[in-house]
């Protein structure tokens, strides 16, 4: 089958496209160089007020500006997309030190301007990152409202469509706000429609929909029929509109900073970076985990004993559960935990089969379980049960980030794919925690897990961490 586009070669040679700015777009980034000319002076008020250097203090606003700018920090790309925005903004700061050095040795040799310079990128960079931090997460939230958002039309067949939707619409604030879709399999609408999205034509409908809605970004799924051809001339036809024109991959979830253009003769193709899952490249991660649960034990060691005293005064039986659990390459650890439930819980489980949420996996979970003590449940809400892992940490058995531990028997249910999940450590925290723990589908615990092992990184990690704490006191799926 062959899809026909239609566009206007004449009309994209007589007048220059306007591009349609996304609705937020110009206010961010006046709002992000006032606040990078307000860090800049604040670091240069602190450096005279230290050397009283009039000469740093006044030169350094405007470096720093024009180093935002070289480093492309206010490209639409990256504006509020976070990770690849304050590296840029890092960049920039680890080149001030070599600025002025060049214009030590061309110039001035001045030894206070490379020391001033050099001094300046340090509360620069400090002051700068959570800053464009805050403006990000005051930009996302807006999204979440529904405000400020841009129009997007999706073009492909019903499927693609389908599960590009399910997971824009688990990933939380959205800068795209899908208008309506094209198909490629008109015949397929019905899925579509019953999904809540409006069906607007066919692929050669395209223009005409773009025009009438005023939408601002155009994405377009490859597939039978949607050859290079038909897509170029989509493309053509989307820029003499000023329309953003974004080609969807065919994997999802896999991670940005994964993906990189290769050219090859002339063709650019798509390169998915391999996982990091080697040692070396975890070697920060381990010494990190260790370190900080060790430090948090130390800080711990009093509250984690009087919750074990409280454990004991409640109910009969131990303070800590003990617990056999799989780790990495499916090796088995024994897991501590507080303990929460009657001693008798594993006795009482089958009774309770009939009651389990997680009935569409392998996970048991049940609201309102009878065997939890009236401590454990507040230990469960506030996730203090769980401290006791940070010991599991410290011994290398656990990570502080990383899937859920299961227990031997899920392990033995896993299909192939599902095993990948223990190429690394469990996590005391993790996607699972900050996404909603117990009351996740198992289909969306079963992608979180296996995104976090394709797609980690320390700056995934620092993330999930952060998000940990708002999880925690929102209490979502601990039970």
């Amino acid at each position: 089958m062959t899809i026909e586009v239609t566009h206007e070669p004449v009309e994209v040679e007589r007048r220059r496209p306007q591009a349609r700015r996304r609705p937020w777009e110009r206010k961010y980034r006046t709002v992000l160089l006032v606040a990078d000319g307000l860090v800049a002076v604040t670091a240069s008020g602190v450096i005279h007020g230290a050397y009283g250097r009039w000469t740093v203090a006044l030169v350094l606003p405007p470096t720093w500006i024009v180093m935002m700018v070289a480093h492309r920090s206010y490209d639409s790309g990256v504006l509020g997309l976070g990770a690849e925005e304050y590296r840029r903004v890092l960049r920039g700061a680890l080149t001030l030190p070599a600025l002025a050095g060049a214009v030590y040795w061309l110039v001035t040799h001045d030894p206070a301007l490379l020391h001033d310079m050099a001094l300046g990128a340090l509360p620069l960079a400090g002051l700068a990152l959570p800053a464009r931090w805050v403006l990000r997460r005051r930009l996302h939230r807006r999204w979440a409202r529904g405000r400020e958002r841009s129009s997007a039309l999706l073009v492909g067949p019903a499927r693609a469509v389908l599960e590009l939707v399910a997971v824009m619409r688990r990933g939380g604030a959205q800068e795209l706000q899908v208008t309506g879709v094209c198909l490629s399999d008109p015949e397929n609408a019905s899925e579509i429609r019953r999904a809540g999205l409006p069906v607007l034509g066919g692929v050669g409908d395209m223009t005409d929909v773009v025009r009438a809605l005023g939408i601002g970004t155009v994405v377009v799924f490859p597939s039978e029929g949607l050859d290079s051809s038909v897509l170029r001339r989509m493309s053509w036809t989307a820029a003499a509109q000023g329309v953003d024109f974004l080609l969807a991959p065919m994997l999802a979830d896999i991670a940005a900073p994964r993906l990189a253009v290769r050219p090859a003769g002339g063709v650019p193709l798509l390169r998915i970076k391999a996982p990091r899952l080697s040692g070396a490249a975890r070697l920060p991660k381990e010494a990190l985990d260790r370190c900080c649960a060790a430090v948090l034990l130390l800080l711990l060691a009093l509250p984690m004993l009087l919750v074990a005293l409280v454990v004991r005064l409640d109910s009969p039986g131990p303070a800590l559960f003990r617990q056999q659990r799989v780790g990495r390459y499916g090796d088995h650890f024994t897991m501590l935990k507080f303990r929460t439930m009657r001693p008798d819980s594993e006795v009482l489980r089958a009774e309770l089969a009939h009651l389990n949420q997680n009935s569409d996996g392998l996970l048991f979970k049940v609201k309102g379980d009878p065997r939890i003590t009236r401590v454990g449940a507040f230990l469960r809400r506030s996730s203090l049960d769980e401290l006791p892992q940070l010991l599991n940490v410290v011994r290398g058995h656990m990570s502080l980030v990383g899937p859920r531990p299961p227990l031997p028997e899920e392990v033995e249910g896993y299909p192939p794919d599902l095993r990948r999940r223990l190429l690394v450590k469990p996590g005391l925290t993790g996607l699972w925690q900050v996404s909603g723990r117990s009351d996740l589908p198992w289909d969306e615990a079963v992608r979180l897990d296996l995104g976090y092992v394709d797609n980690w990184s320390m700056g995934l990690d620092l993330s999930i961490l952060a998000r940990t704490g708002s999880a925690v006191v929102r209490g979502t799926g601990a039970y």
